[in-house]
Formats: structure tokens, sequence, C-alpha cells
């Protein structure tokens, strides 16, 4: 149900290319100037752009990103190989193979030297310089590097070691994961084939045996709280807002912390609860429930989405709209793709337009005209579904 792909719309609009910019800078020195863009005489081919977060959005230029404001405005320029959204202040770039941080200005707070590098979570990022891997603060200065081989033979192949949640973190030892805390103890030891982070004071575990294994859900201290496996449940989700989705003979249903099923297996799809309300389908069609298990929009769209700041994003036929937790549709179908929206505004394209929506589904920006004449008249912008 949940696709991703890349759309690709073109747009008559005239421009130059980003430069490049300056690397190398010093901690409070700004990378560059906006000005310096209009000084490429090289045309763009195609630019993607991202959903805002806390003020910015993401933007790739042929292959640079860079930032944009509320108004369509560059406010950092594209001269990075790689970018991820703005968290708690800090994004991560990547400059000639190397990860940094930088601030709403474009300083670099950390300077790029990482080999891999992770969004901060809970005030910690995971790192790693060659195979050495260990937990930076906001700052940039190494807190924690636990005596153990999945930092000190790091591998993000191997995923050999996470980001903390709710005070824990995933760790890998050879095949086998656990979880370390805050102080690096290894807190819950490395036996499980497949771990996933904590959510809601759960986290999803498998051990690998005869027919699915050993498989459910552990709590802080490592004990199987929730056995799938015995429940004769399986493809657990998650836990959101209490409730987590698990699977029974083909069909979905939800259960709460203590594995009692509360919403019995009775949809084709089954996704995670998001502002009090779970996309759910029934043959070709979605809906949504509530978590009682009620269905409050009876199944109509050709897909649906998490609901987002009151708003979720559905589909009828190939048109894309928006509506409210009633159903009402606010935003009436007409994009060819559609984000969530986020900082309340949202990704969007119709047409030969790609741009952002206000609420009242009003184009407050056009791309490919606060962009120009950046990009040239025969440039695509692409976006991904997910």
């Amino acid at each position: 149900m949940k696709q991703i792909f890349s759309l690709f719309i073109s747009f008559a609009v005239i421009g130059l290319a980003p430069s490049q910019g300056l690397l190398g800078l010093g901690v409070n020195q700004k990378l560059s100037s906006i000005e310096n863009q209009n000084n490429s005489s090289a045309s763009s081919q195609y630019y993607s752009p991202s959903n805002f977060s806390e003020g910015l959005a993401r933007i790739q230029i042929d292959d640079k990103w860079g930032y944009i404001d509320k108004t369509g405005k560059l406010v950092i320029q594209p001269q990075f190989d790689g970018a991820s959204d703005f968290s708690k202040g800090i994004a991560r770039v990547l400059v000639n193979r190397k990860w940094g941080y930088i601030d709403k200005a474009g300083n670099f707070v950390i300077q790029p030297q990482f080999d891999y590098a992770a969004t901060f979570s809970e005030g910690l990022a995971l790192v790693s310089i060659g195979n050495q891997a260990f937990y930076i603060d906001s700052k940039g200065k190494r807190v924690l590097q636990p005596k153990l081989s999945a930092f000190t033979m790091f591998s993000p192949q191997r995923a050999d070691a996470a980001n903390f949640y709710e005070g824990l973190a995933r760790i890998k030892i050879g095949d086998k994961s656990g979880y370390i805390d805050k102080t690096g103890k290894l807190v819950i030891p490395t036996q499980f084939d497949v771990a996933e982070a904590f959510s809601s004071g759960r986290a999803w575990v498998q051990i690998k045996g005869a027919g699915r294994g050993k498989y459910g859900y552990i709590d802080k201290t490592g004990k199987f709280v929730i056995k799938l496996d015995q429940l004769k449940l399986y493809a657990g989700s998650k836990f959101s807002e209490g409730l987590a989705a698990v699977g029974y003979n083909s069909k979905r249903g939800y259960i709460n912390k203590t594995g009692k099923v509360v919403i019995k297996p009775q949809f084709d799809y089954a996704f995670n609860f998001s502002e009090g309300m779970a996309w759910i389908a029934i043959g070709e069609k979605s809906g949504y429930v509530d978590k009682t298990g009620k269905v409050v929009i009876s199944p109509q769209f050709t897909s649906a989405s998490d609901f987002s700041s009151g708003l979720a994003s559905v589909s009828i036929g190939n048109q894309r709209g928006y509506i409210d937790k009633t159903g009402k549709m606010l935003i009436p179908p007409q994009f060819d793709y559609t984000a969530k929206f986020s900082d309340s505004l949202a990704l969007v394209s119709i047409g030969n337009k790609c741009g952002y929506i206000d609420k009242t589904g009003k184009m407050t920006i056009q791309l490919h005209q606060s962009l120009a004449p950046m990009i040239r008249e025969s440039a695509w912008c692409r976006v991904e579904w997910q």
C-alpha cells in the first residue's frame, strides 16, 4: 500500500545552476552567501524538494542539497552531497564523503569528519570514524564509546549499533542483537536475530527457530511480555499511541501493551495510529478506525495516509486531496503527489506546478517561480512517495 517511487514533472522555468559553495570553513563562518548562487552559468536539470521541518525544507538541485524557508527563498544554498531534515536546530550534511552538522544559519556546529552519522536522538548521535563508532553530544564532544565489538569494529552496513530511543540503543555483536543503556552497559544481552527500537516501552524482537521461531515484544528488562508466536499472531508493528498492528490468518487488527487483542483482526491492511486514528484497508478501499475499533471513515479511497495536523492525504482514482477527521474532503482531489502537513505546509505537485500548500489548499510557494532563475526551462521536479 505504501509505495515509494519518483515522480518527474516538467517545468517552464529559466535559470542558472547553484554554485558549489565554499567548503572547509570555520565553525562560526557561513558556508556561502546567497548572492554567489546567481554567478554560475550552468543550467539545473532537476530539483527535489522535501517537507518542512522546523521552518526549513531540504531541496536538491541537480546533485547538491540546500535549504529553503517558508517564502521559498534559498537560505542555505545547495552545496552539500547529502542532507537531512533539521531536528532541534541541527541537520546532518555530507561534504566530500564526510558527515558534519550545521545550524539553521548554515554554519557548521560540528565539522565534517565522520564516515557515518545519525540524526540526534535524546541528545546523542551515533557516529563513526573508520571502524570506530561512538556517541557525540550536540557540541560534537565524544561522550560514550562502549568497549564492545559493535563499536570497535563498527559497520553501518551491518547496522552494528543504533541511536537511543527511550533510553536504550540496539547494538549487534556477531549476528545477535541486544541493548545498551546510556552508560554503555549491556542491559539486555545480545540474543535476538531481529530487534527493533523501543516505542512505548516495548520493542519487537525475534529469535529464529522452527517456523517463525520465537517472536514478540520485550520490555526494558529484556523480558518477553507479549509472545506473539504463542498467541498465533504475526507481523507486529511498533507501538503507537498504545496500540500495535498484528496479523492473524491474513487479517490485521490491533493489540494493546499487555498483548490483549483490542481490535480484532478484520482488515486487509492496518497501519499505525496517528492523532487517534489509523489508516486501514478492506479489499481495494481505504478508510480509518478509531482506538475502539470503530470505523469512523468508511473505506472509500483508492489509497490513504496517516493524519498529521488534523488532515490526511487520500486519493480517489489518480488524484489526491486532504480530508479532516470526519472524512470531509477539505482540499478536493487535484494533486498528483501529496505529502503530510508539517509546519502548517504540505509539499504537493499538480500539473506543471510543484510547491507547498497551506491547510486551505492555497499554493503559498510555487517552486518553479521562487527558485527562478536557478532552474532552467526544462528542469524536472522529482518527489518521492513515502
